[in-house]
């Protein structure tokens, strides 16, 4: 009985493993409106094709906040770099809402999208 008690704990540890590490698609679904980040990304996109400036930094501030919320459950799913790729869309997407430069925070926009399409895959 022991002997396979003590197989049957690495195994069971092991699986474990397997799936926290294969779940990334179960994290990244949204939990509520405040880090749903595909619609978030949408607002974004809409106020920046209607030049609302203010309402576009706003919207990418909850952006950024439901992106952080959503790191925590996807870092053990995800590789640092998809993480990092889509953090660094954002800011510089910050950098052209900051200058109103339509052309490039769409860019930077089109960019988070795949970025956070490609997320775990």
């Amino acid at each position: 009985m022991k002997r396979w008690i003590k197989s049957l704990i690495p195994a069971v540890i092991l699986l474990i493993f397997a799936l926290i590490m294969t779940s990334d698609w179960y994290w990244k679904k949204p939990r509520g409106p405040h880090n749903d980040v595909a619609m978030l990304l949408q607002k974004v996109r809409d106020a920046v094709l209607a030049e609302d400036w203010a309402q576009a930094k706003a919207d990418l501030q909850q952006l950024d906040s439901a992106w952080r919320f959503v790191i925590t459950r996807v870092q053990f799913s995800v590789e640092r770099d998809e993480i990092r790729g889509l953090t660094l869309s954002l800011a510089r997407l910050h950098g052209a809402l900051l200058a109103e430069d339509k052309t490039g925070a769409l860019m930077e926009l089109a960019q988070a999208e795949e970025h956070w399409i490609d997320l775990g895959k």
